[in-house]
């Protein structure tokens, strides 16, 4: 808890409420093991004391090993719910599903679908079948389903009707969380999990190509504005108890304020290069493409061939050749985000902006959460700025260095084309001639 607190996430805080950390304490547990693995007295300490419950907690990893999916995403959930009901102050449950939790269906609607298996069934399944064999079975469980990722979260949806009884319960389903946008601080994030880590790849010359229908609009929402939105819907749940049958649930997307894959990429590639990193081995050239014979002649000339190429230098000069492992990895990553990327998803969020409708002016205004207010090119110089500062850990007073750097990076690339475009089928004419 001391590692996170120590976050520059909390700098704000830190100065407005020296000594916070004071009112926060930490229960030891695992997801993963029966009852979240909380000691007796923590256990009871919880059922004493809490009034609010966020389940936030899961295994976002799409390729995680099923029995470990289920005993976080699923079993945990099945504890919780239970642990939940002991909690004489209770006043609001929210579930952070994920807004693409049936994306099997082409119109995603605030209510319950059908999972792919019963929950019961499954939790069983998993508790009597050996892991190796549960893995050999894996792909023939998830049938049309993309992942084990949307696969246990789907059940475990399951799970909340089946067991919430007449708590105060409610689902919260968010599109794909990015740095933020305001709050506490401009473009904070951790991680480079899905379009950060490509985002990055792209602003350090990396990443060139990428699988994905730019057509299409993607589902991107601020951080800071998710958990405001969170907060929100835990009140809202609190505020309108509502019976087993009317279990509330928010999409929580961009779908009143869409953005494309392509502006999207066009939105970052301006503020790159505004705001280019000391980090960057190359000039930013990236593409999306949606069609898979393209993209595997892309990998080839933009991805492994250089990466042969430089690890083969790497070698010759007595370093360790690291090039064509990452791009083997970013490969990996393209493949399993790729149904997303090019399945058209409707979302629906009636019930969304029937919550935002009770909110105050006063309200609107310290739990932002409307996306409809969002200017996204505004935003895309605070997800930027993050990457730059957060993920590539490049200080804003690297800047003027990394004006310089990409002026000659620039003409480094634009040099390189034209060797490509002019000299190079020249030499391969000649020696094609010499050899006939």
């Amino acid at each position: 808890m001391e590692e996170i607190l120590e976050n520059s996430l909390f700098n704000t805080l830190r100065k407005q409420q020296p000594g916070f950390q004071n009112r926060i304490v930490a229960i030891e547990g695992d997801c993963s093991l029966p009852n979240l693995g909380i000691s007796i007295t923590d256990r009871a300490k919880l059922i004493r004391d809490v009034s609010i419950v966020f389940h936030v907690a899961a295994t976002v990893r799409f390729n995680e090993k099923i029995k470990l999916a289920a005993a976080i995403n699923v079993q945990s959930l099945k504890d919780l719910i239970h642990l939940s009901k002991e909690m004489s102050k209770l006043k609001s449950f929210v579930h952070v599903s994920t807004a693409y939790v049936n994306c099997i269906e082409n119109q995603v609607e605030e209510k319950f679908y059908d999972p792919p298996m019963n929950a019961e069934k499954f939790i069983d399944l998993m508790e009597s079948m050996d892991e190796k064999l549960l893995d050999e079975i894996t792909p023939h469980l998830l049938g049309i389903w993309p992942n084990t990722y949307i696969y246990t979260k789907s059940i475990a949806e399951n799970i909340i009707k089946r067991y919430a009884g007449l708590i105060p319960i409610g689902i919260f389903r968010p599109g794909i969380v990015l740095p933020t946008y305001i709050e506490p601080t401009q473009g904070w994030t951790d991680n480079m999990n899905g379009i950060v880590g490509v985002s990055a790849g792209a602003a350090v010359g990396i990443i060139r190509t990428h699988l994905c229908d730019e057509s299409l609009n993607v589902n991107i929402i601020p951080g800071d504005l998710t958990t405001n939105a969170l907060i929100v819907s835990a009140w809202d749940i609190a505020k309108n108890r509502r019976s087993i049958e009317e279990i509330p649930i928010y999409n929580y997307t961009s779908t009143d304020n869409p953005i494309t894959y392509k502006e999207l990429r066009k939105m970052s590639r301006k503020k790159l290069e505004l705001l280019p990193t000391n980090e960057a081995i190359w000039y930013i050239s990236f593409w999306n493409t949606k069609y898979r014979p393209i993209y595997l002649i892309y990998m080839y000339f933009l991805h492994i061939l250089p990466a042969i190429i430089i690890d083969t230098i790497s070698l010759c000069i007595g370093k360790k050749p690291r090039l064509f492992k990452i791009y083997k990895k970013i490969d990996t990553m393209s493949n399993i985000v790729n149904y997303f990327t090019s399945t058209k998803l409707n979302f629906t969020n009636k019930r969304w902006n029937e919550l935002l409708s009770k909110l105050t002016t006063e309200d609107r205004k310290f739990f932002s959460c409307d996306i409809k207010n969002l200017i996204w090119d505004t935003y895309f110089e605070s997800y930027v700025l993050g990457i730059r500062m957060y993920i590539l850990k490049d200080p804003i007073e690297t800047l003027p260095q990394a004006r310089i750097k990409w002026r000659r990076l620039y003409w480094i690339h634009q040099a390189l084309k034209l060797f490509i475009v002019c000299v190079f089928p020249m030499i391969t004419w000649v020696m094609i001639f010499r050899h006939f």
